[in-house]
C-alpha cells in the first residue's frame, strides 16, 4: 500500500515522483504541511527507483505561503507549534533528488520560496510570483534572502522584496526565476517531461553534479532562515504589520506609520 501523508498525495511514473500539494484553493501551509512534504522528499530520495520529483498543487494557485489571516500573528509565524515553520523548511533544501515546480498559478510570499527551493521551474502568463512580505510589514522568509539573489541576481532580489511587486511568469522567465513558460494546461505536463529528461541522465552523475552546484547550499539556507527568524520575530509585534494583514484581508492599499 502507498504511504499516505496529510494533504499531500505521491504518486510514481517510471522513475519520477509526482508530489502534489492539497489543499486547495490557496495551498496555505504551515508546519504540518512543510513537514509531508518534506517527509515525502526523504521517501522518494530512499527509493534507488526515482529519480526527480515534480512538486505540483491542487486548486487555482501553487502556494500562497503561510495564512497570516490569523488573529494571532506570532503563533501563524510559528505554524502554531514551537519551531517557527520557515525553519522546518529546511529540511526540503537537504533533500536529493532534483525537483521541478510546476508553477501554474500564484507563488506568493513563503510560496515563492517553495518554488525557489527546486532546482527548476516550469511556469505559464497566468502564474503570479511575489515576496509580498514587506507589504505586510514582515520581514521575507523560507531563506529567500538567500535562494532569491543567487537566481535572479542582488539587485533584481533587492526589488522584488523591497516593493512586494507581483510579476508575471512571462516576467519570472525573462529575469530567471523560472525556466519553462508553457500553456497554463500544460504546466504539470511539461513539469513531468522536463524532470523525465532529468531522470534519463547517469543517477549518480547526476547527484555528484547537483552536490557541486549546491554545495553549502543547504547550509547557507538554513543560516539565512536563522536571520530571517530575527527579524520576523519582532516584526510581528509592530502596528504596521497588523495593518499590513489588515489591509491585505480588506483588499486594500496599507497606511502604514512606521511603528
Amino acid at each position: 500500500m502507498a504511504k499516505q501523508y496529510t494533504d499531500v498525495a505521491v504518486t510514481h511514473d517510471g522513475m519520477v515522483a509526482t508530489v502534489e500539494i492539497q489543499r486547495p484553493p490557496n495551498n496555505f501551509f504551515d508546519n504540518a504541511l512543510i513537514n509531508a512534504i518534506a517527509d515525502a522528499f526523504e521517501d522518494v530520495d530512499a527509493d534507488p527507483n526515482l529519480r526527480a520529483i515534480v512538486l505540483c498543487s491542487q486548486g487555482k494557485t501553487f502556494c500562497a505561503g503561510a495564512d497570516f489571516s490569523k488573529r494571532d500573528l506570532n503563533a501563524t509565524a510559528t505554524g502554531g507549534g514551537g519551531k517557527h515553520l520557515y525553519k522546518e523548511a529546511t529540511r526540503l533544501f537537504r533533500s536529493k533528488t532534483p525537483v521541478v515546480a510546476a508553477v501554474h498559478g500564484a507563488a506568493i510570499g513563503g510560496g515563492l520560496g517553495l518554488a525557489v527551493m527546486a532546482d527548476f521551474r516550469v511556469t505559464c502568463s497566468e502564474a503570479r510570483f511575489s515576496a509580498n512580505f514587506t507589504r505586510l510589514g514582515f520581514h521575507p522568509g523560507f531563506a529567500l534572502t538567500y535562494t532569491l539573489p543567487r537566481l535572479v541576481g542582488q539587485q533584481q532580489a533587492n526589488l522584488l522584496f523591497y516593493t512586494g511587486r507581483r510579476i508575471s511568469g512571462d516576467e519570472a522567465v525573462r529575469i530567471g526565476l523560472a525556466d519553462v513558460l508553457v500553456a497554463q494546461d500544460q504546466v504539470r505536463s511539461a513539469a513531468q517531461e522536463l524532470a523525465k529528461e532529468l531522470a534519463e541522465s547517469a543517477p549518480l552523475a547526476v547527484i555528484s553534479v547537483r552536490e557541486t552546484m549546491r554545495r553549502g547550499y543547504a547550509d547557507a539556507a538554513e543560516a539565512a532562515t536563522e536571520r530571517e527568524l530575527t527579524e520576523q520575530s519582532w516584526l510581528t509585534q509592530t502596528a504596521d504589520m497588523k495593518e499590513g494583514v489588515k489591509a491585505y484581508a480588506e483588499r486594500r492599499l496599507p497606511n502604514f506609520q512606521g511603528k
